[in-house]
């Protein structure tokens, strides 16, 4: 079923994917609706069918807050009648919107952002929009131990608030038996890793061998393996709330590793190339969180092997 209403905008429309969490998506529509570019931007809220029976009464609350967002120009809510998970519904959700537009934001129900996310975000997609070594735009930064430029660009791509050309998205490959074949056959396969700082190539091949079922480890290894770049801030502009265990298969924790920080606009734009301090830092902060069971980024770490398990 579909609700609709508001008209259009030229600002990139918004996807975001929600399943049974109603006090998450409340926290994501506020600070989502709390950015300035936020009355011009449209909004489709996709919000996958019941798993099972037990799941049903969160559902529909859920559905009732995708309902009630206000604050955009438009507003769409698509009720899934079955149970997708969340590789289906991001890969079909963000296909469908790219359609009929030439990029498009995406977020799911656990992300808080900042007040400057939006802008951020279309701004990315203006500077870049025909460079075609850049794949997309990323909120999301580890809470890392260096000071990096504004922005900085790493290879690959990402899933905690980001956005995307009609371009990019051609480029994602499905099949992650094709992706990893191509991968083991990649002079930058320890890349792939971090420097073996987090297991990538294992999830790709859980994902090929069909023990979990993620849209981003296929997403980040296409970006990859073409060697496209992806556009990240140098603070997070993106909170993931999604860690005290209220998602199918996510974690407890008692605290989140980093909050939604301001960014200086306009952006300048930057070389177009990876920023090595980024990834090497990148590379130090995961390899630490997960040799120090104390690290608040072990949890997280623990909940982006399991994320792609479960519904959204």
């Amino acid at each position: 079923m579909i609700y609709a209403h508001g008209v259009s905008s030229d600002h990139a429309p918004v996807v975001l994917f929600a399943y049974r969490r109603p006090d998450h998506l409340t926290s994501a529509l506020a600070s989502l609706s709390s950015n300035p570019a936020a009355k011009d931007t449209s909004l489709t809220i996709y919000c996958d069918g019941p798993k099972n029976p037990a799941d049903t009464q969160l559902v529909e609350q859920t559905r009732a807050v995708a309902k009630s967002a206000q604050g955009f120009r438009q507003l769409t809510v698509i009720e899934r009648v079955e149970n997708l998970g969340l590789a289906k519904s991001v890969i079909s959700g963000v296909t469908k919107a790219l359609e009929t537009s030439e990029n498009v934001i995406v977020m799911e129900d656990d992300l808080v952002v900042s007040t400057d996310f939006l802008d951020y975000m279309n701004q990315g997609l203006e500077l870049y929009k025909n460079n075609e070594e850049v794949i997309s735009i990323h909120g999301y930064m580890y809470a890392i131990p260096a000071t990096l430029p504004q922005t900085v660009f790493l290879r690959g791509a990402d899933c905690w608030g980001w956005a995307t050309w009609r371009r990019g998205w051609e480029i994602f490959e499905p099949d992650s038996k094709k992706l990893l074949k191509e991968l083991d056959k990649s002079p930058d396969r320890a890349l792939f890793d971090f420097n073996g700082a987090f297991p990538y190539r294992q999830m790709l091949k859980d994902q090929a061998a069909g023990t979990i079922d993620s849209w981003a480890i296929r997403w980040y290894a296409s970006a990859f393996l073409a060697n496209k770049l992806t556009l990240y801030p140098g603070q997070s502009l993106v909170e993931n709330i999604g860690q005290e265990g209220s998602g199918t298969h996510s974690e407890s924790a008692t605290s989140h590793e980093v909050q939604a920080s301001a960014i200086n606009l306009p952006l300048d734009i930057v070389e177009v190339r990876e920023s090595e301090l980024a990834r090497e830092t990148v590379s130090q902060t995961l390899l630490a969180a997960r040799n120090d069971s104390t690290n608040p980024i072990k949890k997280l770490l623990s909940k982006i092997q399991t994320l792609s398990q479960r519904s959204t």
